[in-house]
């Protein structure tokens, strides 16, 4: 594997500011590094409202970053590109749109110089890997949630991106297409070879998908709290996967790492609730004196 390959997407100091109208800006996430390594899939995880998904925008250039730099294939980038894909948790399709018009509407702005035919091919590929031959028609108003994400995840890959973001895409379905559809998504990457970063809150969709985990601490100045190296082969099978008994040590350590984020947590609003009720305190002791 040569440099650029292991070093594929180069995450570094990378620093996520909001104004704050009463004093410094507010930092919510804080010096965030991370290289992934070409055809690798790397979860994101963390509790609600730790800085998961503003990571996935900046990388995605949705995002402004407020300081740090970001890099693919040794390339420096700053906005939004078709070299990165995003596929979010709701699909975002036009509902006016059939499904292959919705993959296509993406396929014409990466390919403006294929002719009708070489487009055509692209999306009844794509639509075809991710199950939707027979629904190439159909509108979104016309098919589950799961049949629209699907569709979602093909306008995605159909862009041929280098890398490939996921924004919790199955945080809205059951159990059953949850796990349909994360099989989906690793044959997929299996066969392109696509550097894919998952945003997610499932423990076990983390270890069943991914071949590191990034645990995240908790805002605000979130940022890369450990690294879980996850050595199942891939393609996977996820009875495999659940028989192998270090399948368990990954959950325990997962589990440990945000049930002690939780625990900072409550601890510093402990902490705050203290310190104001004390500062209430003494203005009322200063009124009293008045």
């Amino acid at each position: 594997m040569n440099r650029h390959d292991s070093r594929y997407v180069e995450i570094a100091n990378l620093t996520k500011a909001y104004p704050n109208p009463f004093g410094h800006d507010i930092e919510v996430v804080k010096d965030f590094n991370m290289i992934l390594r070409k055809g690798e899939i790397v979860s994101v995880i963390g509790h609600s409202g730790c800085g998961k998904s503003t990571v996935l925008t900046m990388v995605a250039g949705l995002n402004p970053i407020s300081s740090g730099s970001l890099a693919v294939q040794g390339r420096e980038v700053s906005g939004p590109g078709p070299d990165r894909a995003v596929v979010f948790q709701s699909p975002c399709l036009l509902p006016w749109m059939s499904t292959y018009d919705n993959v296509m509407l993406g396929v014409k702005q990466c390919y403006p110089h294929g002719s009708k035919q070489q487009r055509k091919e692209i999306c009844e590929y794509y639509l075809n890997l991710v199950g939707l031959a027979d629904s190439m028609k159909r509108f979104p108003r016309e098919m589950s949630g799961g049949m629209q994400q699907r569709v979602g995840i093909a306008r995605a890959i159909a862009l041929k991106p280098q890398v490939l973001l996921l924004d919790e895409p199955f945080g809205r379905l059951d159990s059953l297409t949850r796990m349909d559809l994360q099989d989906v998504i690793l044959d997929i990457l299996d066969r392109e070879r696509i550097t894919t970063m998952v945003i997610t809150h499932d423990v076990d969709e983390a270890i069943y998908m991914s071949d590191r985990i990034c645990m995240m601490t908790n805002g605000p100045e979130a940022t890369v709290g450990q690294i879980l190296d996850v050595p199942f082969q891939r393609p996977r099978l996820r009875q495999d996967v659940l028989d192998d008994p270090h399948y368990y040590d990954f959950r325990f350590a997962l589990i440990s790492f945000l049930e002690k984020q939780e625990r900072a947590k409550d601890s510093h609003v402990a902490e705050v609730k203290q310190r104001l009720n004390a500062a209430d305190s003494a203005t009322d002791q200063q009124v009293t004196r008045v």
